[in-house]
């Protein structure tokens, strides 16, 4: 361990300090669009634009890099980054906070591609998963406590958005004055969609829904938390908790999918995600402890579809696909999440803001059914290979320090 924290320390540190900005400016702008008064078609189009940057990062981050180089790139849109969240602050306007949404997302993508790519390139075959573990528990802890950092002061206020300028900034200086050489150049991702179909459909339209379902989530629950009349503390712990809850069910669901199949599981988490949308729709506003619940319920089943759908298809890969079909998987799941946050809105504005849930559990429910139809089409494989939970919120970049990836390799 101490060998791991040795070689990639400093990457981890800058990782979780841009992570811990990027949780909270994500809930801050929702929360603070929410205040201000825009519609709720307004925040689900600034929450698709963010997706629609960050598809974008992925693509040109790698022509970036080649041009600039890893660190002067990284600060470059740590900058661009800081520069934008103080525009949100002095600029309440909803146009403009629709393209600074989208140059946030690129600028985002950019940062998680260095950041992951560095750590990737500090690995060795022997500690992949080790590295992979402890950049996950980065992840999870990073985003929950930016959550809770929206209690610090007023949303309506200029401190939140200078905390989080900060913190951007801060994450430059340990990736800058790293002893570690930089990593190669950056290989691109191509999307072959017709050839992500081919090997495994469920997992293109798993991935799918659950940017369709997950997109809408993160980016207008803080909002509808705050149309049920709660403090801004009870939207931090709602976003908080649903990411407890998927943390929490990760390694459980792994073991289950590598005994009983992914395709199997998938269909169990899927149903358990229609459940806690239900639930939510129907019991949310009722009490604070059905709120909190159903976004505990909701984390612990629809955090999990993205991993097993990447599990499934790459169950079904060719060793040398590993990472251009998790990549293009990636890029499926952020077209979803373009189109969810624009489709919700219009079934909140028609109906209450619980509605929310109604949209991710029609959407759940739709994968179940295709779900079931895969099932009378294609048997569950027996060959597969150890679970390995990979976070959603991502770059193309991680699928290089997943362990399966070397151990296709050397089949």
């Amino acid at each position: 361990m101490r060998t791991i924290f040795n070689s990639i320390g400093t990457l981890l540190i800058s990782a979780a300090i841009l992570l811990a900005g990027g949780g909270l400016l994500s809930t801050l702008i929702a929360v603070r669009a929410g205040l201000e008064g825009f519609p709720f078609m307004a925040i689900g189009i600034m929450a698709s634009a963010y997706y629609i940057g960050f598809t974008a990062g992925c693509f040109g981050t790698p022509y970036l890099v080649k041009r600039a180089g890893h660190i002067r790139v990284f600060a470059a849109l740590s900058a661009l980054v800081a520069a934008i969240v103080l525009s949100h602050a002095i600029f309440v306007n909803i146009p403009l906070w629709i393209v600074l949404r989208c140059a946030t997302g690129f600028s985002f993508a950019g940062l998680y591609i260095l950041i992951e790519s560095w750590i990737n390139e500090r690995s060795s075959n022997k500690n992949r998963g080790k590295v992979l573990s402890i950049y996950r528990v980065v992840d999870l802890g990073a985003v929950t406590a930016g959550q809770f950092m929206l209690t610090i002061a007023d949303p309506k206020e200029f401190i939140l958005f200078s905390l989080v300028a900060i913190l951007i900034c801060l994450s430059i200086f340990p990736i800058s004055l790293t002893k570690a050489e930089a990593p190669l150049p950056i290989s691109d991702t191509k999307l072959n969609l017709k050839k992500l179909i081919k090997v495994s459909p469920l997992a293109v339209a798993g991935v799918v829904c659950v940017g369709l379902a997950n997109g809408a989530f993160w980016g207008i629950a803080p909002v509808f938390v705050q149309q049920l009349g709660h403090p801004m503390i009870i939207v931090s712990t709602f976003m908080s908790v649903a990411i407890f809850g998927g943390a929490l069910l990760q390694w459980p669901v792994g073991v289950l999918s590598d005994k009983f199949g992914r395709r199997s599981i998938l269909l169990l988490v899927t149903l358990g995600s229609m459940g806690s949308g239900i639930f939510l729709w129907q019991y949310s506003a009722q009490s604070l402890h059905a709120l909190v619940f159903g976004g505990f319920l909701y984390g612990v089943f629809g955090m999990q579809i993205f991993g097993l759908s990447a599990a499934h298809a790459n169950d079904y890969a060719k060793p040398d696909e590993f990472v251009a079909i998790s990549g293009g998987l990636l890029m499926l799941y952020g077209l979803g999440s373009i189109i969810g946050p624009f489709l919700a809105p219009i079934i909140m504005t028609l109906s209450t803001p619980q509605s929310l849930f109604v949209f991710t559990a029609c959407v759940h429910a739709s994968l179940v059914v295709y779900g079931l139809y895969r099932r009378t089409r294609r048997d569950e494989i027996d060959d597969t290979d150890d679970y390995v939970a990979i976070p959603n919120r991502t770059t193309p970049a991680i699928f290089r320090l997943d362990p399966r990836y070397i151990l296709r390799m050397k089949k």
